[in-house]
């Protein structure tokens, strides 16, 4: 069990573990495998933990810009972000927090552009807004490449053939050719 610190010792300690810093009555956090978690909010934020997946959702709608709505237009937003989290569909915590990452930096980036298109705004405001909101649509591709890479969906190609010539003497094949993957140099 970790026990979590405060003081001027703060930090983790093993249970048991004496520090004289640490107050009478340390919170205790329990820390469970999220592999063997049941997961209700799963397709939030990927974990078989819901205590993560709880964080990712809360951290995300915390990451929205919304001084500018009434409360329909927050709960649209606060409800289209969740979603959005869903539709991309983690399978793990990494996505899970990719995930979040990719909607936060999405709501930034827009809100920069709302706010470069503010007829009031001076010249040197709507260039610092539509810089910032290039550099979030930058990020957000970044993101959007190391979630692909998690999922190994990057490097893969797929050649399609279309018209084959064999000529006299010639040989082809027809079908799916696959190499064993110790080269063809298996033990007989």
């Amino acid at each position: 069990m970790l026990k979590w610190l405060n003081g001027p010792g703060y930090g983790w300690s093993a249970e048991g573990e004496p520090d004289m810093a640490a107050p009478k009555e340390a919170p205790v956090l329990r820390v469970t495998d999220p592999a063997t978690g049941a997961g209700k909010l799963r397709p939030i934020g990927g974990s078989g933990s819901d205590d993560f997946n709880r964080v990712i959702a809360n951290q995300v709608v915390q990451s929205l810009w919304l001084a500018h709505t009434d409360k329909e237009g927050r709960d649209q937003l606060q409800s289209a972000a969740l979603a959005t989290l869903v539709s991309i569909a983690p399978k793990d915590e990494i996505e899970g927090m990719l995930a979040a990452q990719m909607v936060a930096a999405h709501a930034a980036s827009m809100e920069c552009y709302r706010r470069a298109m503010i007829s009031e705004q001076s010249h040197e405001g709507r260039q610092s807004n539509l810089s910032h909101a290039g550099k979030l649509s930058r990020t957000y591709v970044q993101l959007l490449e190391a979630l692909n890479r998690h999922r190994g969906k990057i490097g893969q190609q797929k050649v399609t053939v279309e018209h084959v010539h064999v000529h006299a003497g010639g040989q082809a094949v027809v079908g799916t050719v696959e190499t064993p993957l110790d080269g063809g140099r298996g033990s007989r």
